[in-house]
């Protein structure tokens, strides 16, 4: 099965009939995330990722989302060592909530609790925690768990919210970054947007005034404080080529 939002590989609804004797030990390691060349954001999380990773603004089919980039090349990541630690200092609950993960019906009303099966952390012989108790209640893991998926869900949805603005003022302009990575020659990155600063700067001050009550400016600038981050993630990927070969 193709991988489905970027690290899912087999995603299915936990239930207590099929997962009552379910748990799960996390091994730390982050070789599922090996691929992944970016990861979404949402707005809670751009000032710990700004020091770190470069944010961008993903071009997708509907409104753009704020990623943090990892990777130059297509399906790599310079944050994921030989041992599958991640070397970052800040993990983006993107990857953070895996193997766990909210599933939505066609309207976008009802969130069901889901699971990566393939995950090497589940197991049936009592490894870590336990999805239910001997009664069929959740356990505090599984509570814990819930809340960090709701709150998450909760802040991707104001994320859409502050996006679909930037798209509507048109403050988002298209760019592509060139990177020279040494004997391995130069790599293109495309298909992202970035704050454009002069749409910025012409702002009313009406909308200003918006983006001020939303605490959105803060983010906008926190985004272009970050893309100094390329230079680094250049220097981070030409050291994992160099350990490669």
């Amino acid at each position: 099965m193709a991988k489905q939002l970027l690290i899912y590989s087999t995603v299915i609804p936990v239930t207590r009939q099929e997962h009552g004797d379910l748990c799960f030990k996390s091994e730390g390691r982050f070789d599922f995330a090996r691929t992944v060349n970016a990861a979404p954001l949402v707005l809670g999380e751009f000032q710990a990722s700004a020091g770190e990773y470069a944010i961008v603004f993903a071009e997708t089919e509907g409104t753009p989302v704020p990623v943090a980039l990892f990777g130059i090349a297509p399906e790599t990541n310079a944050f994921v060592d030989a041992e599958g630690n991640w070397s970052g200092t800040y993990v983006p609950a993107f990857l953070r909530r895996w193997p766990f993960v909210f599933s939505t019906d066609e309207k976008g009303e009802t969130l069901t609790l889901c699971i990566d099966e393939t995950a090497p952390g589940f197991n049936r012989e009592g490894r870590g925690e336990r999805l239910f108790d001997a009664e069929g209640s959740a356990t505090v893991f599984t509570n814990r768990m819930l809340q960090f998926l709701q709150e998450y869900q909760a802040q991707h949805q104001r994320t859409l919210a502050f996006c679909k603005r930037l798209q509507e003022f048109d403050l988002l302009q298209p760019v592509e970054a060139r990177v020279e990575l040494g004997a391995s020659g130069p790599r293109t990155l495309t298909g992202m947007r970035i704050v454009n600063r002069e749409k910025l700067r012409a702002l009313t001050a009406e909308q200003l005034a918006e983006f001020m009550q939303n605490d959105w400016l803060e983010l906008i600038y926190s985004h272009l404080f970050s893309l100094r981050e390329l230079e680094r993630l250049r220097e981070k990927a030409m050291t994992a080529l160099a350990a490669a070969a």
